[in-house]
């Protein structure tokens, strides 16, 4: 009894270990899983065929490094869009209809043609903002046109409507008309840091869909003279002609810019890009969605930047604030009695350093609101009250008059 009960356990032993020689040979990675405690052991199915080459690099998990998923998150929503104006024929020369001319030029002077039709004239980006076919672009991209086409990634092509246009920010809207859009997500531009990485996608010269890599390199850019009302992300992904009204995205594939302008000495991308901040073109795209225009509040001066000259000669504490150079006439300025030589240094509760940001805070008022000026004159602080009326669409004066 003995000796068959060994013979039964040593017969069990050894069948275990040859399992166990087995499952370590031919798939060791269910012993790591056990010794792990990753969880049962689960046997795979071995009808199952194997996955190819491509299919194993589409589905690998990218690197840390890659923005392979911010990119094709993004993608998909920035269009191209195909302007066209009307040219209109210059008249012939008197000379073209000379019998006695073309007899001895031919047609080495061809008559001009031109019926006033719509000619293809340019080529920008656009971002597709919401499922009901809205469109994000620059003004300067469709300014004039009398038609204009988009191209989504998919091969997709449609004629657009333009909403509205804002000059003052370079913005403008377009609507088209197509099912199941792709939609870029609005990031949020005020918890971006200068060095965070950020991808421009736009359509660079007409070569197609392009993403390009770099960092924020400055947040609140203003002053340079671009638009009236200005607050632009600088970076260093390259940007090119073509890319403007395309998205700048960060490395969630969120939208928090409208890439718009470069500085460049000869028309390349030279590493000074920028572009617009999305959450001043969210709310200019909801005003032109809404009402077709944006209304701004206007005081009715024109300002300076205080300088070191200016502190000084005012005996200001510090160089900082924007000096009334002139005052409309019957405007709301001057009828709430403030005069050329003040300093404005507060807009109701929010300090003013410099030109441009008085002419955003008075811009983000409402017609008819009550705006606390907070001014210095004479070297005395004072309050002085003023009634905003709206800001006319392209007033005259430079971009420093709110």
């Amino acid at each position: 009894m003995v000796r068959r009960l060994w013979l039964l356990f040593a017969q069990a032993t050894t069948l275990a270990l040859a399992v166990l020689f087995v499952v370590a040979t031919l798939r060791p990675q269910w012993l790591s899983q056990l010794s792990q405690g990753q969880g049962e052991l689960r046997l795979i199915e071995p009808a199952q065929p194997e996955l190819s080459a491509s299919l194993l690099q589409s589905t690998s998990p990218a690197p840390a490094s890659s923005l392979r998923e911010a990119a094709a998150r993004a993608m998909p929503a920035v269009v191209y869009v195909f302007t066209r104006q009307r040219v209109e024929a210059p008249p012939p020369h008197p000379f073209l209809n000379d019998p006695l001319f073309r007899r001895f030029f031919g047609d080495q002077f061809p008559m001009p043609r031109g019926n006033g039709a719509p000619q293809a004239s340019g080529l920008g980006s656009g971002v597709i903002v919401s499922p009901e076919g809205y469109i994000l672009t620059n003004h300067h991209v469709i300014e004039g046109s009398e038609q204009i086409e988009v191209a989504l990634a998919d091969g997709r092509r449609a004629s657009a409507r333009l909403v509205g246009t804002d000059p003052e920010t370079d913005l403008a809207v377009l609507k088209i008309s197509l099912d199941a859009l792709p939609v870029i997500r609005f990031g949020r531009p005020s918890e971006i840091r200068v060095g965070d990485t950020v991808l421009a996608i736009g359509n660079p010269y007409g070569v197609g869909l392009t993403v390009t890599q770099g960092i924020v390199s400055a947040l609140g850019r203003n002053q340079l003279n671009i638009n009236t009302f200005e607050n632009f992300i600088q970076t260093d992904a390259a940007i090119n002609p073509g890319n403007s009204g395309g998205a700048l995205v960060d490395a969630h594939g969120d939208m928090v810019g409208i890439n718009t302008a470069i500085y460049s000495r000869g028309g390349g991308s030279i590493g000074l890009g920028f572009a617009i901040s999305a959450d001043m073109a969210k709310q200019v795209m909801e005003s032109l969605i809404r009402t077709g225009r944006v209304s701004r509040g206007f005081i009715g001066v024109e300002l300076q930047d205080v300088n070191r000259e200016i502190a000084e000669s005012f005996k200001l504490p510090k160089v900082e604030g924007s000096i009334v150079a002139t005052v409309q006439n019957g405007g709301p300025a001057d009828r709430a009695g403030i005069k050329a030589g003040d300093v404005v240094v507060r807009v109701n509760d929010q300090p003013s350093r410099n030109t441009a940001e008085v002419l955003a805070l008075v811009a983000a008022l409402q017609p008819g609101q009550k705006a606390e000026l907070g001014i210095i004159r004479n070297g005395k602080p004072s309050l002085y009250e003023v009634t905003v009326t709206e800001r006319p669409a392209r007033p005259a004066a430079a971009s420093g008059r709110p």
